[in-house]
């Protein structure tokens, strides 16, 4: 028995002491850290004795280093010590605890053998408390990224935000991707840049979450938190380099003859982060049906009236599609549908041979996917984007019940430019029951004035005793 005690003694003495080794190991290794960091000869060719290269690398020299975000290497490399200053606390701790214990062992052998640590417990502490962490912190030092020499000889190649973020993968979009073998690109470009929203430096933890996934696997069920980064500005969000989930119950979509006014299956579209688990609960009647934008869309009977002769619309504000197409007979043929909705007035122009690009947003309810599933073309944007459109492409522009009197005006300017560039001329933009409250129509009214199009149509009716619709027909003029 005697024998035994030993034989544990003596193991838990080498736990202390290879514990003790590594609490060393990793001093070094964090020293070794801050004279990478801190001696700037190992991260800059030709070290800093000149201080011509000094001046450069702090931006004094036009062309040199002045877009390289220093405070955000600075914070990496804090964070990096941080992570071995917490290892090496961690582990004197626990050495000092085995210590404790090993002075006071002088009970019964059954208690000392159930207080000394077995070899697996061993290795599951030294995985988890010493080699993960350590393995992050050696993973987040090779992240740290500087400028480096253009192999052209040219200023060296900065890359924006990529010691800001977190997520490995939100760091690789945003690195520039240098052409193979130099070859020339398709766009005469020698470098590609992944895009993305400048409020993505704001929201930079939840684009780290959005980014942090398996690459090559089915992407997390996500999709609400990605809109709420685009929403917030965070928009062109990065691609990602996983797979896009879809219904387990999936089912092969109508013909085209019967989609465009039937509501699509259930099992078609992923309910997991709206409200509702069916199309059935997105009625109107229904008062929980967890949206308040577009209420009545879902039903396929009454968006079928709309913008038709006979319709049930009882203001002046209600423009018939028949009299819009007969403005410009035959020249109407491609158009956008700026609005929150589930794509009738796109389901409506084609059937009269007009192909129609809707934008959609899902605010609570399915509209992008009952689009696409309409067989209808959806453009997942919101108004903060730019359209991803060329400049005069577009026969028609048509808005209805996504402005209403809540934008910002200097918003809804850069809006309404964005709307007159890719706008032809002689292009229709149709301003569909635009709301607004009476003190602030002229105001609004001024907004669409601007820009000097023909009058085709232009109707100011009563809402309500305090609001207002104002819609209008009309035609951009040819500029050159």
């Amino acid at each position: 028995m005697e024998g035994f005690c030993f034989a544990r003694c003596r193991f838990t003495r080498l736990v202390v002491a290879m514990q003790l080794v590594m609490g060393v190991l990793v001093i070094c290794i964090s020293m070794a850290s801050l004279h990478r960091f801190y001696t700037t000869d190992a991260l800059l060719p030709g070290g800093l004795d000149d201080p011509a290269r000094c001046a450069r690398f702090h931006g004094a020299v036009a062309g040199g280093y002045s877009g390289f975000d220093i405070r955000a290497l600075a914070d990496r490399v804090d964070e990096v010590l941080v992570q071995l200053a917490e290892l090496q606390d961690k582990l004197e701790a626990t050495a000092l605890k085995i210590g404790k214990k090993t002075k006071k062992r002088k009970g019964k052998g059954k208690l000392q053998q159930q207080e000394n640590m077995t070899m697996t417990e061993f290795q599951r502490f030294l995985e988890d408390e010493v080699i993960h962490p350590l393995y992050g912190a050696h993973i987040a030092l090779r992240l740290i990224r500087i400028p480096r020499p253009d192999p052209d000889g040219g200023a060296p190649a900065v890359d924006p935000l990529v010691n800001f973020f977190a997520a490995e993968e939100t760091r690789k979009y945003v690195t520039a991707k240098r052409n193979r073998e130099g070859r020339p690109g398709a766009y005469g470009a020698n470098w590609t840049y992944g895009s993305i929203g400048h409020a993505c430096v704001v929201m930079r933890r939840e684009l780290d979450e959005y980014m942090s996934y398996d690459v090559g696997a089915l992407c997390p069920d996500d999709w609400d938190l990605g809109q709420r980064l685009m929403l917030g500005g965070c928009d062109p969000l990065p691609r990602r380099r996983c797979l896009a989930r879809a219904s387990k119950l999936f089912r092969r979509p109508l013909p085209i003859n019967e989609s465009l006014w039937a509501l699509p299956d259930d099992g078609n579209v992923r309910w997991s982060r709206y409200h509702c688990r069916g199309y059935r609960c997105l009625s109107a009647r229904n008062p929980r049906r967890g949206y308040d934008r577009c209420v009545g869309c879902f039903d396929m009977d009454r968006e079928k009236q709309r913008w038709m002769q006979g319709s049930n619309g009882t203001t002046l504000a209600d423009f018939r599609m028949e009299e819009v197409l007969a403005v410009k007979p035959g020249e109407i043929r491609v158009g956008l549908d700026v609005t929150v909705g589930t794509g009738s007035f796109a389901a409506r122009m084609r059937e009269r041979g007009v192909t129609v690009v809707t934008t959609a947003v899902n605010l609570g309810a399915p509209f992008a996917e009952t689009v696409a599933l309409r067989g209808l073309v959806a453009l997942y944007a919101g108004l903060g984007q730019r359209l991803p459109l060329f400049d005069n492409s577009m026969d028609m522009v048509h808005t209805g019940g996504v402005l209403d009197g809540w934008v910002d005006l200097q918003m809804l300017d850069f809006v309404l430019f964005d709307w007159d560039r890719v706008l032809r001329p002689g292009g229709l933009l149709w301003v569909d029951k635009f709301a607004c409250a009476r003190k602030d129509l002229d105001d609004y009214m001024y907004m669409f004035l601007q820009f000097r199009y023909k009058k085709h149509r232009w109707v100011v009716s009563f809402k309500s005793r305090d609001e207002v619709y104002l819609s209008a027909l009309l035609e951009k003029p040819l500029r050159s």
